[in-house]
């Protein structure tokens, strides 16, 4: 009977997932892996984009209720 794939675990921040997604993308790049591995590498760059996507959205978030609270960048 086949193992059920595992769902890999999340990153551990925002750089985690970034520096993972960015040895993952140089690897689809050098056109060697099996197609399997090659669909699973795209599967997990796919989950890692989503989270650094609502990671910066968050912090985004964050800024935005900070600014309407009156902290303002300086400008020079």
């Amino acid at each position: 009977m086949p193992k059920a794939p595992q769902t890999p675990a999340a990153p551990a921040s925002y750089e985690a997932a970034l520096e993972e997604l960015e040895q993952l993308v140089a690897r689809l790049e050098t056109g060697q892996l099996p197609l399997e591995q090659l669909l699973s590498g795209y599967q997990r760059g796919a989950q890692l984009l989503a989270y650094c996507q609502a990671r910066l959205e968050a912090v985004e978030q964050q800024i935005k209720v900070l600014d309407g609270n009156g902290i303002k960048p300086e400008t020079a």
